[in-house]
């Protein structure tokens, strides 16, 4: 590998981050650790991204969160990952995720069929599928099926494994495994069961799928919820390197191929510039663990196995910047002027350019490398004047393009411009503020719009809501560094105007006349029957719902470890010294001095992994059961809320 000149003039844009932190940088202003992927698709899939009008033909590798909208079109099929958790997609089905955070998945079925493969549901975390005319909360792992007709009346739910509850009308059930119930109706609903029956060609399709992932041999390196795992056996080997242990080598890459070449920037919130990978294996490796140079060729190095390890937009580092951002342009001579970034080490510290509390840096890092510790991750956190990272100065590592291609969310591959020694020596700040995105950002510039997307949008289809959903986030807007931009838990639905009127993300005035309060746009707030004058009492119905508690608050934040290690980098980049008031670093030290407690480690038999079900026969009809038991004889305090 080619060393560059030893006067290397690189800040890395991430000052901003160092800036003092106000106490209310707390965990629950931290982005999700978690995010959803689109990782299969048969026949035509297409997404909406939360704010945007425009359905448009899948990004398997791009990340999806709350707000976004999928569509499985007729004769084709999807493959969505959160985590360890599948959910499946048949012909003409729509799903939106209504949130989605480190303890809440919420999905809204709009119309159409999928299975939900729950493979691990910790304490305190809830899962939640909503359709037009109830709730489906899962109680535990197993194997789901769920379907709901177009015009919003009925939704059949068969329970292959686990358990879960319906709530809706007024009235709760519990589903136990091995049993098909349908429930018809809206107001009221109509309730029958039977014996599961026999598996069709779209459940054998999802065992197949299934069993995929249960003999991947990754499993044995990478944590079930590393979304991606399953993919590494088809396309790379893994060896034993002395000093980072198990690394994933791909096969097929190109000579001279570098981490963070093949792919293209998009625009996410609350992350701000995100790696979306063109490879069929490229998303676990670009958005946790780290890369490493190892003899003659690149080796992914995952985290240790823990449970939850968090997600990451992109483990880079990028060259040049100054101020407060995650993306920005630097001028290399010649004329040029774009962006440059380089993969981060197994012994980097990530610092994330969005806003983040000292434990998230501690967790990110922690979970996603094994030659890091606590304590090199606080001195990185604490220290401003000098980084050290492994690949900053080698010119095979870095990767630069044009702002143009990167802003424009154009493929990096072809795109890349040969920097010389001499350009990185003279190499200078050219824009300290964030690049600020296009309207090409927050999609491939390759995708185009879809003709494959469902009869009636979403937000105009009722749907009954358990939990409170989050209030939705425009993805297109632009996140200002380090500053509260992912929305608070919310205890009630709040309202929204049109994007034309009060703009998307503008709060509506509330409803002081005494009607059902206002919801997010397009949804309406679901009236339980027999209440008393009409819509009264319909805020007290949503607390209820939630058993009086935050249903989207963030979790504790406490598992994180101290790996074994220290850091060997042997670079020190100079960055511009900042002069912070004694009181303020002392209020940030106090904010980074806390403890941490390693995380779980993950062992298969914490997830739901198994042979094949049986796909016997359809069972002969059964007679109709009795209705089970109602959790909650009190009506009044089951109501349920239609957006």
């Amino acid at each position: 590998m080619r060393k560059i000149g030893s006067h290397f003039l690189l800040a890395l844009l991430i000052a901003g981050f160092f800036t003092l932190l106000p106490k209310s940088a707390a965990a629950q202003d931290d982005p999700p650790g978690r995010v959803a992927r689109l990782n299969f698709t048969q026949g035509s899939i297409s997404y909406q991204v939360s704010g945007d009008q425009d359905w448009v033909q899948a990004d398997p590798n791009r990340p999806l969160t709350t707000g976004d909208n999928l569509w499985a079109d007729k004769d084709s099929r999807g493959e969505v990952h959160i985590g360890s958790t599948a959910i499946r997609l048949s012909s003409e089905t729509g799903i939106s995720f209504l949130t989605l955070d480190d303890r809440t998945a919420q999905l809204q079925l709009a119309q159409g069929t999928i299975e939900v493969h729950l493979r691990n549901l910790a304490a305190g975390e809830a899962f939640e599928i909503d359709t037009p005319n109830l709730a489906f909360t899962l109680n535990r792992g197993g194997e789901y099926r769920i379907s709901t007709d177009p015009n919003g009346s009925s939704t059949l739910i068969t329970v292959r494994e686990g358990e879960g509850e319906v709530t809706g009308a007024g009235d709760s059930w519990t589903l136990g495994a091995g049993q098909q119930y349908s429930f018809d109706g809206t107001d009221q609903l109509a309730y029958d069961a039977q014996p599961a029956p026999g598996f069709d060609d779209f459940e054998d399709w999802c065992q197949t799928r299934d069993q995929r992932e249960n003999s991947a041999a990754s499993a044995k390196y990478v944590s079930r919820d590393v979304d991606g795992y399953y993919d590494l056996d088809d396309y790379g080997e893994w060896d034993n390197d002395p000093d980072y242990g198990a690394v994933w080598i791909p096969r097929g890459v190109a000579a001279g191929w570098a981490p963070y070449q093949v792919g293209h920037w998009v625009y996410v919130a609350p992350w701000g510039w995100t790696w979306v990978d063109e490879e069929p294996w490229g998303f676990a490796p670009f958005h946790y663990g780290r890369w490493a140079y190892v003899g003659t060729r690149w080796g992914w190095v995952p985290g240790p196995l823990v449970v939850r390890p968090v997600y990451a937009p992109a483990l880079v580092a990028f060259v040049g910047g100054g101020g407060g951002g995650f993306g920005f342009s630097v001028a290399f001579g010649g004329g040029f002027a774009g962006v440059a970034w380089f993969p981060l080490g197994p012994r980097d510290v990530f610092i994330p350019g969005y806003r983040a509390s000292p434990r998230y840096v501690q967790n990110i890092n922690i979970t996603n490398t094994r030659a890091i510790n606590v304590t090199q991750v606080t001195n990185v956190y604490n220290n401003r004047t000098e980084v050290n990272y492994t690949y900053a100065r080698n010119d095979a590592a870095v990767t630069a393009v044009s702002r143009d291609t990167f802003v424009g969310a154009r493929s990096v591959r072809g795109a890349t411009v040969r920097v010389t020694a001499d350009q990185i020596d003279h190499a200078r700040v050219v824009d300290s503020a964030p690049i600020a995105p296009t309207r090409m950002s927050y999609v491939s510039a390759n995708a185009k719009v879809s003709n494959a997307k469902p009869a009636v949008a979403f937000s105009q289809r009722p749907v009954v809501a358990r939990l409170n959903p989050a209030t939705p986030v425009d993805r297109r807007a632009p996140v200002a560094p380090n500053s509260a931009n992912r929305p608070g838990p919310q205890q009630g639905f709040q309202s929204f105007g049109p994007r034309n009127g009060n703009g998307a993300g503008s709060p509506a005035p509330a409803n002081n006349n005494g009607g059902q309060p206002q919801t997010r746009e397009g949804f309406r707030s679901f009236q339980p029957p027999n209440q008393n004058n009409g819509s009264a009492g319909n805020a007290d119905a949503v607390h209820n719902n939630a058993n009086g508690s935050n249903n989207n608050a963030q979790p504790s934040r406490d598992n994180v470890n101290s790996a074994p290690g220290t850091d060997h980098g042997n670079n020190t980049i100079d960055r511009p010294s900042q002069t912070t008031p004694p009181a303020a670093q002392q209020q940030n030290q106090n904010q980074s001095q806390v403890r941490f407690a390693p995380p779980q480690k993950a062992r298969d038999d914490m997830y739901d992994v198994h042979p094949a079900l049986n796909n016997k026969s359809a069972p002969a009809p059964a007679p109709k059961q009795e209705k089970p038991k109602e959790q909650n004889n009190k009506k009044d305090d089951k109501k349920d809320d239609k957006k």
